[in-house]
């Protein structure tokens, strides 16, 4: 009996490092902006120490991706509207609902935060907060997290 299914062990090489490593990048940016806690530095920090000339493409990637996943974040909140109506009468539903009626889009600048940043952008969806601007701020602020995150890492260590 093999341990791990072959489609798996193919995924993994395709995505390795050496190889694929901005589309592996994006993946895991992507994925790390949705409700999956899985954290994308480690992997683009990897892909840096191996790639050090790969800093500006992989920091537009990981944006990309990570404001790709924040939009379908944006629209899962937007489709859970009767589901979270439950919390509604909370406090931090409250706080939060008061705090982002005043920034509205502006709020997604927070989008990078993690576990919060998702959460925020989905509560931005679900208070119908206009898409396109919120989609503008999120890239700023994923964008300079890569930016900060990586680019002081580079300096740190090469």
């Amino acid at each position: 009996m093999q341990a791990i299914p072959s489609w798996i062990t193919e995924l993994l090489l395709w995505l390795s490092i050496p190889t694929n490593s901005l589309t592996g990048a994006g993946l895991v940016a992507f994925l790390s902006a949705t409700a999956l806690p899985l954290p994308a530095e480690p992997f683009i920090l990897g892909v840096l120490n191996i790639h050090p000339d790969l800093f500006w493409p992989l920091i537009g990637v990981a944006t990309l991706g990570n404001t790709l996943g924040s939009m379908v974040t944006w629209w899962m909140g937007f489709g859970f509207k009767k589901v979270t109506a439950a919390l509604k009468s909370s406090r931090t539903h409250q706080h939060a609902f008061t705090w982002l009626t005043k920034l509205g889009p502006r709020a997604c600048l927070f989008s990078w935060i993690p576990l919060l940043g998702d959460a925020l952008v989905a509560l931005a969806g679900w208070m119908k907060l206009p898409f396109w601007p919120c989609v503008g701020y999120m890239v700023i602020g994923k964008g300079l997290r890569y930016l900060i995150y990586t680019g002081g890492f580079f300096l740190l260590f090469h």
